[in-house]
């Protein structure tokens, strides 16, 4: 991979890892501030809903972050880019659609298709 090409993924890479942790900040900050109380129950269950499903969305977000960073850690190695299963290079198109992926996209498909056999 060229190093112009390396640069742009480490700035979309850098940007989301920005991005993602600044919206981290905002969801503690909110949920340490917001101590209303909800003498309906109905409200009550409405916002601990809410804050359930936004905890969830942040814990997925939290996930990305570590495959974020790794990706980083691999452009600075030299290996972004590469396949960890059979160490071909990934495509371009696949980088850009999904720069933390690790995997080519045949051996994604054989692990999809591995994962559904086993039911995993």
């Amino acid at each position: 991979m060229e190093k112009e090409e390396m640069e742009y993924f480490r700035r979309i890479l850098t940007a989301q890892l920005e991005e993602l942790l600044s919206q981290a900040g905002d969801t503690v900050s909110g949920m340490s501030t917001q101590k209303e109380s909800y003498p309906d129950p109905t409200d009550r269950a409405s916002a601990e809903t809410e804050r359930n499903f936004m905890l969830r969305i942040r814990d997925r977000e939290s996930k990305l972050i570590k495959k974020i960073k790794k990706a980083l850690d691999r452009i600075e190695n030299g290996t972004f880019g590469i396949c960890e299963e059979c160490g071909e290079d990934i495509s371009i198109k696949r980088l850009k659609a999904r720069p933390v992926t690790t995997q080519c996209i045949e051996c994604k498909t054989k692990q999809e298709a591995m994962e559904k056999a086993l039911g995993l």
